[in-house]
């Protein structure tokens, strides 16, 4: 335990808010996310925790509306994001009431990055453990995905991922963007999804929540039959591509 760590206004000697790098490792430590923005649609999936099998399940989700056009998935502490899932929510029928118009993906953005950074720099209170990703559209139809971190700040992506397993997914990303973001159709979107999450862990569908917004349509959770028969899939094609570069090695 550090003396600087006692609140979260006290800088280290070396310029850290060590509050501030917890609530980062709460993070690292929370379920894995990946959220994709292609032309016309967002697709956003998670590994999730073994439900229990007294509890409801849809108590456990971790995908949520926002808007009727900004959904919401986090890594992180469940108990601060349900906090900041309801102020977002507030927030934007409040805007929708005062302006008359939805408020935009950036907009919802910029109020969690400013609430979370608000945490930052207050006493007798700590930062958000919770990263968020926040998909939407605009008024044109435009699809936007952006990420708030603990420390408040944000940036839009084409795709991204956090949680645990973040630094392997975010591989798959990277090799993988420039197909994934031109994907043709919400099947092959939804698998790009499915198969980065499969490149950190071997869980069967059981175990992956995905969900698919397009533009003026409702936010649909990709049905449990598709995402067992999509994992198969991508495992079988796994295993034949892992064959040929076998019989490759050997020649």
């Amino acid at each position: 335990m550090s003396k600087y760590d006692g609140a979260v206004t006290i800088y280290s000697p070396d310029g850290h808010l060590l509050q501030v790098e917890y609530a980062q490792e709460a993070v690292r430590k929370g379920s894995t996310v990946v959220g994709l923005r292609t032309k016309d649609l967002i697709v956003m999936g998670l590994e999730k925790r073994a439900v229990d099998t007294l509890q409801v399940e849809r108590t456990a989700r971790k995908i949520v509306k926002i808007d009727d056009h900004i959904i919401m998935t986090f890594a992180g502490l469940t108990a601060d994001a349900r906090v900041l899932i309801k102020r977002a929510q507030s927030e934007a029928q409040s805007h929708k009431l005062n302006f008359e118009r939805p408020a935009t993906v950036e907009y919802m953005t910029r109020f969690l990055a400013k609430l979370k950074q608000r945490y930052t720099q207050s006493n007798g209170l700590r930062p958000y453990g919770v990263a968020c990703l926040i998909g939407g559209f605009d008024d044109q139809g435009e699809p936007h995905l952006f990420q708030t971190e603990p420390s408040g700040i944000f940036y839009e992506w084409s795709a991204n991922t956090t949680g645990r397993l973040g630094a392997t997914v975010r591989e798959y990303l990277e090799k993988n963007v420039a197909s994934m973001v031109a994907s043709p159709d919400e099947h092959m979107a939804v698998k790009h999804v499915v198969r980065a999450l499969l490149t950190c862990t071997s869980l069967d569908a059981s175990f992956y929540e995905i969900a698919v917004l397009k533009h003026r349509e409702p936010m649909r959770m990709v049905k449990a039959d598709l995402l067992a028969f999509l994992v198969k899939q991508i495992k079988q094609e796994n295993a034949e591509e892992e064959a040929r570069n076998k019989r490759q090695a050997l020649k």
